[in-house]
């Protein structure tokens, strides 16, 4: 069987177009709204919302990109965790979605089935149903899912929320770019690729439902933009700046002596030309810290600003899983994201 990493240049969410580039695109079109629209993508918030009846609202998210995996059934799984995670950063359950499918004609019926089973088990377990979607043939596989949620417009969680004196919540360790880097180029053990597939198909269900009836006041997902690009999106949209504690932010083993290696993700140095400049590092990094701070993560966890005390709650709630707490919120001034090692 052909291996599908092998037919990928990039893979996962390294694979999105470089922040930069696209928030120039999206500042250069006309802005359409509607009395209807709650949340478009002026905020760089996970998924738009849109108002159905009442006080009822639609949330949609899409999602899709190459296999990081040569696996199609646990591509299938990661692709899907990864495009519900949009759901559950906005504080909603997903109801139903659709696929998005590209597939070579050359991999054969077996590999489609497997990626769209892969894709349906991840769904059902979120309670949510596949009932359509879309497939084109393509030299370059590529999955994922168009996923829709209903909620309570008060209920729904935004990155724009965060305030200062909140801390800050991570909900699973970083580095899946990197290790998914190793992995291709034969450079990470079969612990590693363990670790890192069982992190990227742990849906952020878990971690949602553990942070409800929590004051919640931001959130967003960690995936393509790395945990500072979307931590910078949420400093953004929010008028504050975030400080975050290198040693408190949960790293998946292997990562740091990989990044070392210099396994890194193409997608890393679009995170880095996206923040220069908009993060500032206090005396004492080693590289390879760095690096992991920009790794673009596939199907990373939540990140979640909420009271301290509600911090620790949700962390205990959390309890035998990376959940940390790994900085603060505070009134803008300077730099919107500040690293302390």
């Amino acid at each position: 069987m052909v291996k599908l990493t092998s037919m990928v240049k990039t893979s996962g969410c390294a694979a999105k177009l470089a922040p930069k580039m696209l928030h120039e695109v999206l500042d250069s079109l006309p802005k359409m709204s509607s009395p209807s629209l709650v949340e478009g993508y002026s905020s760089s918030d996970d998924a738009l919302v849109y108002r159905v009846s009442g006080d009822t609202v639609c949330i949609q998210t899409v999602d899709f990109f190459p296999p990081m995996v040569d696996d199609p059934f646990t591509f299938g799984q990661v692709a899907a965790a990864n495009a519900l995670s949009d759901i559950y950063a906005m504080g909603a359950e997903p109801s139903v979605a659709m696929n998005l499918l590209c597939i070579p004609s050359c991999l054969g019926s077996e590999v489609m089935t497997q990626i769209l089973l892969g894709g349906q088990s991840k769904a059902a377990e979120a309670g949510a149903v596949i009932a359509g979607g879309h497939t084109i043939a393509d030299p370059t596989p590529k999955y994922g899912l168009c996923v829709t949620a209903f909620a309570k417009e008060a209920a729904v969680w935004h990155n724009s929320g965060a305030r200062p004196g909140d801390v800050l919540v991570l909900t699973k360790a970083l580095g899946t770019g990197i290790l998914c880097t190793a992995l291709k180029a034969g450079f990470a053990s079969d612990s590693a690729e363990s670790i890192a597939v069982q992190s990227m198909i742990t849906l952020n269900k878990h971690a949602r439902d553990a942070a409800l009836g929590l004051n919640v006041h931001g959130a967003t997902d960690v995936t393509g933009f790395s945990l500072l690009g979307h931590a910078l999106e949420m400093a953004q949209a929010s008028g504050v700046s975030l400080s975050l504690d290198l040693h408190s932010i949960p790293l998946l083993d292997g990562a740091l002596e990989m990044a070392k290696l210099g396994m890194l993700p193409e997608g890393m140095y679009s995170n880095l030309e996206f923040l220069d400049g908009k993060v500032e590092f206090s005396e004492g990094f080693l590289q390879e810290q760095k690096d992991v701070l920009f790794d673009p993560q596939t199907s990373g966890g939540l990140l979640l600003s909420l009271p301290p005390e509600e911090a620790h709650v949700l962390v205990s709630r959390l309890s035998g899983t990376h959940a940390a707490i790994i900085g603060t919120v505070q009134k803008a001034c300077g730099m919107p994201i500040r690293v302390n090692c």
